[in-house]
């Protein structure tokens, strides 16, 4: 049989997607250990774990961006899970880094707006899990910063500030929320989930996976896998498996 007609006489295969939108930590979430990696790992034939995270971004910028990433006509229907996490770089400190920060009001406000959108577009709340950002820890940072000529430029009690708007902003909205600032400090010396003081380490990539595991598993149980297992295809005749 022509490729063409198989092609004709079979539905179109259209993967589910979680998105994972963010910063930094969400763009490095594919490297090696990383978080979202985990996530594509442990949903591979259910689903594409999609990774939008764009280093350096604000929500500022990341509001305007989003509905670049996302319309009705470019399956939003197939949009089964969405990750926001935001506010590493909004919570920098004004006087020392005014092009990343962003006031705490706004920054709320950016958040409520992305979720307004989501929703514009048919992905409803329950879909929508928004993450903090996760604690810093002061002194790895500032040798980070000194490193390239800064001065500290982060700290973790504003970081815990913008962590609280986002708590807030997800019991206003009714979506999930994942507050890492939180979570991580439970373990008094947390430094050993951050690389560099901001960004994850191996150890964090896998704290994160895991609680973000268990608020995403309820969305994707559901799923089935995607094409039927290899010894369930019937080998003498392939297209009544596969078509």
């Amino acid at each position: 049989m022509a490729l063409a007609e198989a092609g004709a006489r079979g539905r179109l295969l259209r993967w589910p997607r979680v998105l994972l939108f963010g910063d930094s930590i969400t763009e490095y979430s594919f490297q090696e250990n990383g978080w979202g990696t985990y996530l594509a790992d442990r949903l591979v034939r259910k689903c594409d774990v999609v990774n939008r995270g764009i280093s350096g971004y604000n929500t500022r910028w990341a509001k305007l961006i989003l509905p670049r990433l996302i319309t009705e006509s470019t399956g939003a229907e197939s949009i089964i899970a969405i990750t926001i996490f935001f506010g590493a770089n909004d919570s920098a400190l004004k006087d020392l880094n005014p092009k990343q920060h962003v006031p705490l009001e706004e920054y709320a406000a950016n958040l409520k707006s992305m979720i307004q959108f989501l929703k514009s577009v048919d992905i409803t709340e329950d879909r929508i899990i928004l993450i903090t950002p996760p604690p810093l820890q002061e002194s790895a940072w500032e040798k980070a910063c000194l490193a390239k000529g800064d001065k500290l430029n982060r700290c973790n009690a504003t970081t815990g500030q913008y962590a609280q708007a986002c708590v807030q902003v997800a019991k206003d909205c009714g979506t999930d929320v994942l507050d890492l600032w939180t979570l991580m400090q439970k373990n008094q010396d947390f430094s050993s989930y951050l690389s560099d003081g901001l960004h994850l380490s191996p150890k964090g990539n896998s704290f994160l996976a895991a609680q973000l595991w268990s608020r995403l598993e309820n969305k994707v149980s559901a799923l089935p896998s995607l094409l039927p297992y290899w010894r369930d295809v019937d080998h003498t005749n392939p297209e009544a498996s596969l078509l």
